[in-house]
């Protein structure tokens, strides 16, 4: 059977960082995208990566970021996987030459199968529900939206959190599940390691 992976993303404390670790993420998601309240700069993210220890990747998140600032970013952090959820073309997303996720803002009308071959260079495309603006916003999406069948590796976000992830793993059986808020303290960007482990066990409690 295959294992869900699981990416913990925004993170901007050491010590939530060492939570999602040793409760078993896959993924470490980082946000340089300055109108969030998740953002971090290059100088704490630096900081906050060097507690990932190998086989965990690291992920930078970007919003119709500059290429200027995208590149001075790579150059000062080892980010493994890029991850845009902006307005980014096809082009935009491969002119780094580093392996990249798309994000999806899932409701009524959307067609998948012809957004993903829009992008045929994605390595997976991450489905989060539509709300104004950009980045998620702790909302569950309809999951039937989803056409039988994608092909392309599923990141599934938006809302999920340890009372509901079994469900969603179960109706959804996507490559990798996504969380943010789902994991929080009342105070966004602020992770509580309870919370954490609740939702990895809540995963590998639906993989069996």
């Amino acid at each position: 059977m295959q294992r869900t992976r699981i990416k913990i993303c925004g993170l901007t404390r050491v010590e939530d960082v060492q939570a999602a670790v040793a409760a078993g993420a896959d993924a470490i998601g980082f946000v340089f995208y300055s109108k969030s309240p998740r953002f971090v700069s290059i100088e704490q993210a630096s900081a906050l990566m060097a507690h990932v220890p190998p086989f965990v990747t690291t992920v930078g998140l970007f919003v119709n970021a500059e290429p200027d600032d995208v590149n001075a970013t790579l150059d000062a952090l080892p980010l493994q996987l890029l991850q845009f959820h902006g307005d980014e073309t096809e082009a935009e997303c491969v002119r780094y030459n580093r392996p990249y996720i798309r994000a999806v803002r899932m409701r009524a009308g959307v067609d998948l199968v012809e957004y993903a071959a829009c992008f045929p260079s994605a390595r997976a495309f991450l489905l989060d529900a539509f709300v104004e603006g950009y980045g998620g916003g702790g909302k569950v999406f309809d999951w039937s939206l989803i056409p039988d069948g994608f092909a392309p590796p599923l990141i599934l976000s938006g809302g999920l959190d340890a009372d509901n992830v079994a469900e969603a793993i179960e109706r959804v059986h996507p490559w990798a599940v996504d969380v943010s808020s789902g994991v929080e303290t009342e105070v966004k960007g602020i992770k509580d390691a309870v919370a954490i482990d609740r939702f990895i066990s809540g995963v590998r409690n639906a993989d069996g």
